[in-house]
């Protein structure tokens, strides 16, 4: 078995050089990572997570909790998500294990036991509330962590996301500039964090022309296509104004405007125009609905990558600004929205 004296002698390198550079620590060049990391592989070089242990007081493991089992409507994304944080990790050289709580509080308790325990370095944390249990922990006890979202307008600990207030307002924006004044926004569960933000994106672009939102047109829930389906046809059939503009936030609710607004015999985009969010899911596609959609993009396949390496370089004593990112998101104009 390789052992760490053994890659030494083999780079030439001290034995600290070469720890420190599988341990990617932020003093060591990039170069000298990259040489240690091929040697590592070649001479199938495997730490002793014990010894590791010993010496650093830390484990090597990162850690997701996930909240409850997914539907399985969404098991797609929990596949990918699981998949690809562990490709991440374990190409960053540190083990990725999954938990899953069956506590329908997003499972404070559980993250205390596991912090208690010593056995996991830091934590990606998913699917933020704006008043977030698990983050307030995670900070109290200045345990590490990475959110993939924002809980407060000054994050003190790392993340990514993109800009969901400026999704919110994009979709919006495009309805106005359409000549639509009763917009209705159909959202995800209420707590999230990026539904909030959405929100407000879509409270401000109705402002700037004078517009108030309408209660009755902002709907909360599972993004699920009938989310979408049984609150069109509820917009429809209740006493007026109706919707001549729908923002879906994704596109499983986009198909569920789709069957609702056909159901009542309406036509997209000529009665009702429809633009919504895209996080390249697999089973609904903008391209697949009737009408092409309009709207916002941003695939979560690419928040992996940077989430996994945000822990890894926090964990390493990286400074805050270097482990935070907004990442973009795209404007796709489609078929699905007719000036008025």
């Amino acid at each position: 078995m390789t052992t760490l004296k053994d890659l030494s002698r083999h780079l030439g390198l001290s034995v600290t050089q070469v720890s420190r550079a599988l341990n990617n620590h932020s003093d060591v060049s990039k170069d000298t990572k990259e040489r240690v990391m091929l040697a590592a592989k070649e001479l199938e070089y495997h730490p002793n997570l014990m010894a590791r242990r010993l010496v650093t007081g830390r484990s090597g493991i990162v850690g997701l909790v996930y909240p409850e089992m997914p539907d399985p409507s969404d098991s797609w994304y929990f596949t990918q998500f699981v998949a690809g944080l562990s490709s991440n990790f374990s190409h960053l050289g540190r083990q990725f294990m999954l938990h899953m709580s069956q506590d329908s509080d997003h499972g404070v308790e559980v993250y205390d036991s596991l912090v208690r325990s010593r056995s996991i370095d830091g934590f990606v944390v998913i699917i933020p509330e704006v008043a977030d249990a698990r983050v307030d922990f995670l900070r109290e006890k200045k345990v590490p962590f990475v959110l993939h979202g924002q809980t407060m307008e000054d994050p003190d600990y790392p993340f990514y996301d993109i800009d969901n207030i400026a999704v919110g307002y994009d979709l919006t924006k495009r309805l106005i500039r359409a000549g639509h004044t009763e917009i209705a926004f159909i959202n995800g569960q209420e707590k999230a964090s990026f539904v909030q933000r959405r929100f407000i994106g879509y409270a401000r672009a109705l402002a700037e022309v004078g517009l108030k939102p309408r209660k009755s047109f902002q709907v909360t829930g599972t993004m699920t296509a009938e989310l979408g389906l049984r609150e069109t046809i509820r917009m429809f059939q209740a006493k007026g104004p109706h919707p001549t503009g729908i923002i879906a936030s994704n596109t499983r609710i986009a198909k569920g405007i789709f069957d609702g607004l056909a159901a009542l015999g309406l036509r997209v985009p000529h009665d009702v125009s429809v633009v919504g969010h895209d996080d390249a899911l697999p089973d609904v596609t903008p391209d697949q609905l009737p009408v092409s959609l309009t709207g916002t993009g941003s695939p979560l396949i690419e928040s992996w990558e940077p989430l996994a390496r945000y822990l890894d370089a926090a964990l390493n004593g990286a400074r805050l600004e270097t482990v935070q990112e907004i990442g973009a998101h795209y404007f796709f104009e489609r078929a699905s929205v007719r000036n008025i």
